[in-house]
């Protein structure tokens, strides 16, 4: 039974562990808009502003779209009406937000 409690100890621990190093979480005055977007543009605000590499998947998890952006715009026009996963990296933090293309 020690043993029982020893394993799931450990286990515990290692999630936690795993969770804390996974980054530092989202982005600082993070902003997408307009969403759901009409226009084949969307814009993406940060308090940085720094490049930011964005990576939009499929609801199957297939990545359909790959850019880094210096500014705010991103050409979303070639994209099929539904609905998406947008990935935005911006030096050593991650933006995972649902992006609707109408």
């Amino acid at each position: 039974m020690k043993q029982l409690y020893l394993i799931a100890l450990l286990f515990i621990s290692s999630l936690a562990f795993a969770q804390e190093s996974q980054g530092n979480g989202d982005i600082d005055g993070f902003k997408l808009y307009p969403n759901p977007t009409t226009n084949g543009k969307v814009f993406i605000v940060t308090s940085q502003n720094a490049p930011k590499k964005v990576l939009i998947f499929d609801v199957l998890g297939t990545q359909v779209l790959q850019t880094t952006i210096l500014g705010k715009e991103i050409n979303v026009s070639n994209l099929d009406k539904g609905v998406y996963i947008l990935r935005v990296f911006e030096k050593d933090k991650v933006a995972t937000r649902k992006l609707i293309i109408k």
